[in-house]
């Protein structure tokens, strides 16, 4: 069993040899060239082979109007401020501190499955391959699920970028493609049910804005949710979906706020916590200040 957790590369360390730090150095840097140059590169550009209709990212966010169709811009802008801060947890692979170094290796097998499944998503939705395109996304989905529950309680640099922050997106993701993925996607079948699954955006961020005080998977589901407003606004002023969704954005942003400013000034959330989350908040006061 020792040797099995000692083979398994998502297995929770609390150290990590100078081979290992190595070769997380190569593969996450490599994996997230990977994954952002296939994304920004698809982003302008359809791909030329496939036997399927081929087209950038937001050629086919548009041409398959749904109920779950997002905003270009906002999205785009999104995975940028991501892709930046991804870069910045990388570099604390490269640092000097030792404990710096561990707590980013701690999350970098993941890290590197997020990558990969990301780009491997990318080539099929821009390929029209859907159905293969969901599979990846819900293998991903639980990927960073397990992430985030057995590592929720890293310092912010390591949790933004590389847990909510993807996370955010991959829930969202799972809806967009799969409204695209299912015939019909404009009937009025289609929009009940996008009417009434968009509130599951809100009781997830619910979920970890409450329990887990998270206020960076609040904001990234609440800019998420303000680019499906504004995409379904501009596609049809006369329906519920951008009311609901901007609802959605209203509330988990106040809510986020509620929870940041505390954090942020050192002092508790309006619905308080136990002595022992304290003594956990206490704990990590030094990794947090950076």
């Amino acid at each position: 069993m020792d040797r099995f957790h000692q083979m398994n590369p998502f297995s929770k360390r609390d150290s990590h040899s100078a081979h290992s730090v190595v070769w997380y150095k190569v593969l996450t840097l490599a994996s997230w060239l990977l994954s952002v140059v296939v994304t920004v590169y698809y982003a302008i550009e359809p791909p030329h082979d496939g036997k399927y209709h081929r087209g950038t990212i937001w050629h086919q966010n548009y041409r398959h109007y749904s109920g779950f169709t997002l905003n270009s811009v906002i999205t785009s802008i999104y995975w940028i401020v991501l892709f930046i801060l991804q870069l910045g947890y990388i570099s604390h692979l490269f640092s000097s501190q030792t404990e710096s170094v561990n707590a980013a290796c701690s999350v970098g097998s993941h890290f590197i499955a997020n990558n990969l499944l990301h780009f491997g998503f990318v080539m099929l939705f821009v390929r029209s391959h859907f159905v293969w395109a969901e599979v990846l996304l819900v293998l991903n989905f639980a990927n960073l699920t397990s992430l985030y529950f057995r590592h929720h309680a890293y310092p912010r640099f390591i949790h933004a970028p590389a847990v909510s922050g993807p996370l955010a997106w991959t829930f969202v993701a799972l809806y967009w493609n799969g409204a695209i993925m299912v015939p019909h996607q404009g009937s009025l079948v289609a929009r009940v049910f996008a009417n009434v699954f968009v509130w599951s955006l809100l009781g997830y961020g619910l979920f970890f804005i409450v329990l887990y005080k998270d206020y960076t998977m609040g904001f990234a589901l609440s800019v998420l949710s303000a680019s499906l407003g504004v995409a379904q606004f501009f596609r049809q002023v006369v329906a519920f979906q951008w009311i609901f969704a901007f609802t959605i954005m209203a509330v988990l942003f106040v809510l986020t706020v509620i929870v940041a400013v505390p954090a942020w000034t050192g002092r508790q959330v309006p619905w308080g916590g136990t002595a022992e989350r304290r003594q956990v908040d206490a704990e990590r006061a030094p990794l947090l200040a950076e």
